[in-house]
């Protein structure tokens, strides 16, 4: 940890060097020298040079001595407040420390019995605690608070070097995997994806310790005024937290909450805490506080707003609430124009959501400004892959890990790549990398056996599932054991696949008939398919439409108007995220994200195509019902309820038939592929002003031609897409058939829903035309066949007569 003393010495020296003209201050010319020296792979825009010089003199105008400039107090304020790295710089500028005698350590004698002994060994206290402690915003004011942490320090490192003899302490190295997103300023001086020190809590050391801790807090409590006191238990609170006592740390800024509850520090280092220690709801609500309180303080909390917002993205994002978090981020980027992990934690978040093309913008920007970030790398690379640009996504990922080679996410992202790109051996060999540094990740186990699969190596392939199958006894797994089997059976027999021959061949849509009513069209059932996918992402079909019309009731949303003057119930994206989580509450924050990024890219994208972030909150409502659970009558109900809610038909009982219209027109837009933004052209600029009833709306609803009336097929998917049947295997993907089998009546073969709706059939299996006939369960195949065997029964005995 750095000392005090030293520390300061570093920023003098830096500022004399930039000081040109030795007047005592730095003009914008030599910050903006120095900000350029100091990030020698950056090439700055006159632009952004003059938007950070702007920021510098507008935070810290206290310290600027008119025409001379910031002062030496100024910069040194700036990198207590984390606005840069004095080591990093102090190295990137060649410059050599060297220490005074005065700024000299003693080191403390462990053994001692006594803290009083030990401080009188250490003539220079207040030259060995944290940098932090100097700062005039977040260090300490009166003399009896140096008593104390001087104290605090001797009691923690003589309880280090207890458990440390026993063995008791740990350190955690969590560096190779990517940065989970939490703020620079989380730790004053040590970042949490350093090692991280984990405490035996039990036992006599311990308690011994928390008890002599004790004594400390009471001699902050007996402090002549209230102000002393917060500035000792805030002292102790950061002591504490930079050796990762964090349960301790708590205690002690919830008291300094409570002596200065208009503190932002306090609420802020206590949320801090709180999200280290799992409690990440407490941290949230105690990041909104410090929020609310800086709000009120105005700019004397300037300097920290930007922290404030990073943290509390990063506590909605372990909630999943990644549109919420996008908000923060954003603010802190536009407060603080330099903080590249702002930059990087929005770019993150948007590719979360979906939105990749700014993903990417805020990625490339927070490597401009830092270029060595493996975990912006990282994400980018993922971003550009979303999009389709492989060869610089490859590039941005092999960054990642020339910066980091054991980067975990980078190297299992990188094999995903390298197998949608077909090339399976390198893919395998990115995953053994993983298992390297993981070697129970089952994940990469089981994707290190499908690459070697492709790649021809089913042996290998085989051992190296059988070893997932030791890490966990997930279903897909022995789904994907019983699939390599069939695949090497087939290649015994010599069927397809094998020799260079294709694994399929691709039919057009019109060779595939339909034998009997109850058999779905492929197209239809295609369509079916991808909305029974998208149900299966979100799982709003947990979500009974009952709570659906609950929040139409209660959510009481004030009337505004769009861009074209059309009066909207409308509500901002991550405010519609809270109602969401709302109702997918049984959903792990992991899941939600993903429900959420699907939401976002099927239905918002679509409800807010002019980008202004609003979307109309009746209609959404109104989408999103058909695909909730309850009776289909109940669906179509709520439907209509969502659009009777909306401005303009509130206390009637007819909704408008342009309102009707415009929304099968989305339903159709948003659900069924085959249909583009093109057809919403049709309705722009009616003036339809009648009404119609809920009959009326249910037939338009059901129109085959016009209407959803893919919801029948999706009924079906929904009731028996999880039905197994028996022995039989897909003849194209050789997995074994969930759902509806379909059968060829000519050549006997049976095909899965997916291979079905893609008119995939093995090059063996060629024909002129195909007639497929549908089985929702192996009971219905059975029946089936009894009837067929039984009138073929009845048939050759009429022939004998």
């Amino acid at each position: 940890m750095a000392t005090r003393g030293s520390r300061s010495e570093k920023v003098k020296r830096i500022f004399e060097q930039f000081d040109v003209n030795r007047d005592g201050g730095l003009s914008r010319e030599e910050i903006a020298a120095l900000v350029v020296a100091v990030n020698p792979r950056v090439k700055f825009s006159d632009e952004q040079i003059n938007a950070i010089l702007d920021e510098v003199f507008r935070t810290y105008g206290e310290f600027v001595d008119g025409e001379k400039g910031l002062t030496f107090d100024g910069l040194l304020r700036t990198y207590d407040d984390g606005a840069g790295d004095v080591d990093r710089d102090f190295d990137a500028l060649g410059l050599e420390f060297k220490a005074e005698a005065s700024s000299g350590v003693v080191e403390e004698a462990a053994s001692s019995s006594s803290i009083v002994d030990e401080r009188m060994m250490e003539p220079h206290k207040k030259q060995r605690t944290a940098a932090w402690a100097a700062s005039p915003n977040h260090g300490i004011v009166f003399d009896d608070t140096w008593k104390l942490v001087d104290d605090l320090e001797i009691l923690i490192k003589r309880l280090k070097t207890k458990q440390a003899k026993d063995g008791k302490v740990k350190n955690d190295n969590s560096d190779l995997f990517s940065d989970p997103g939490w703020s620079r300023e989380l730790g004053p001086s040590t970042e949490l994806s350093e090692k991280r020190v984990f405490w035996q809590e039990s036992g006599h050391d311990f308690a011994a310790f928390v008890k002599d801790l004790g004594v400390l807090r009471t001699r902050a409590d007996r402090a002549p005024s209230r102000l002393e006191a917060f500035d000792g238990h805030m002292a102790i609170g950061r002591v504490l937290y930079e050796h990762h006592l964090f349960k301790e740390a708590l205690v002690s800024f919830e008291r300094a909450c409570e002596l200065q509850p208009s503190d932002v520090r306090a609420h802020f280092r206590a949320g801090n805490c709180y999200y280290v220690i799992g409690k990440n709801n407490e941290g949230k609500e105690k990041f909104l506080q410090a929020l609310a309180e800086a709000e009120v303080g105005g700019n004397q909390w300037a300097y920290l707003l930007p922290q404030i917002h990073v943290n509390l993205g990063i506590a909605l994002e372990a909630e999943g609430m990644l549109l919420s978090a996008c908000e923060h981020y954003r603010e802190a980027a536009i407060l603080c124009p330099t903080h590249f992990r702002a930059l990087k934690l929005l770019g993150s978040a948007l590719f979360g959501v979906g939105e990749y093309q700014a993903a990417v913008k805020a990625l490339e920007e927070a490597i401009y400004l830092k270029n060595d970030y493996a975990d912006a790398h990282c994400d980018l690379a993922s971003a550009l892959h979303a999009m389709g640009d492989d060869d610089n996504a490859v590039k941005e990922f092999q960054k990642a890990i020339d910066l980091k080679p054991g980067h975990v996410d980078a190297l299992y992202n990188l094999g995903l790549l390298y197998m949608d790109m077909g090339r399976y051996q390198r893919a395998s060999e990115m995953y053994t990398r993983v298992l390297g540094v993981w070697p129970n990740h089952w994940r990469a186990q089981l994707n290190k056996a499908v690459s070697l699969l492709g790649a021809g190596e089913n042996d290998e392939a085989k051992k190296a599932l059988k070893e997932a199958l030791k890490m966990t006894n997930r279903i897909e797994l022995h789904d994907a054991m019983s699939h390599l089997k069939q695949l090497q059976k087939k290649r015994l027999k010599g069927n397809g696949g094998t020799n260079g021959d294709e694994p399929f061949i691709t039919i057009e849509p019109s060779k595939f008939k339909t034998v009997g009513e109850k058999t779905t069209s492929r197209p239809e059932l295609a369509t079916a398919l991808d909305i029974r996918t998208f149900q299966r992402m979100t799982r709003v079909n947990r979500v009974d439409v009952d709570l659906i019309k609950k929040e139409l009731n209660e959510n009481e949303v004030p009337v505004t108007y769009s861009t074209s003057g059309t009066p909207e119930k409308s509500i901002r994206k991550a405010s519609l995220e809270v109602i969401l989580r709302k109702l997918l509450s049984f959903l792990k924050p992991e899941t939600f994200i993903g429900a959420a990024k699907a939401v976002n890219q099927k239905i918002l994208s679509a409800l807010d195509d002019h980008g202004s972030g609003r979307v109309d909150l009746g209609m959404f409502f109104a989408i999103l019902v058909p695909m909730c659970g309850g009776s289909v009558d109940r669906r179509k109900r709520v439907a209509y309820d969502a659009l009777l809610w909306r401005p303009g038909n509130e206390g009637a009982t007819q909704i408008k038939k342009r309102d009707a219209q415009r929304y099968i027109k989305l339903m159709r837009v948003i659900y069924i592929p085959s249909h583009g933004m093109s057809e919403m052209l049709e309705i722009h600029g009616e003036t339809d002003f009648s009404t119609i009833s809920l009959q009326e709306f249910l037939v338009m609803f059901d129109d085959p031609e016009w209407g959803f009336g893919v919801m029948s097929t999706l009924l079906k998917l929904e009731s028996g897409d999880r039905n197994r049947h028996g022995s039989h295997i897909c003849a194209t993907c050789r997995y074994p058939i969930i759902g509806s089998r379909f059968k060829e009546m000519k050549s006997r073969l049976s095909l899965c829903s997916q291979c079905y709706s893609e008119g995939k059939v093995p090059p063996s299996c060629k024909q002129e035309e195909y007639g497929f006939k549908e089985y929702a369960s192996e009971s219905e195949a059975v029946k089936d066949r009894c009837t067929w065997f039984g009138l073929h029964s009845k048939n050759s005995t009429t022939k004998d007569d």
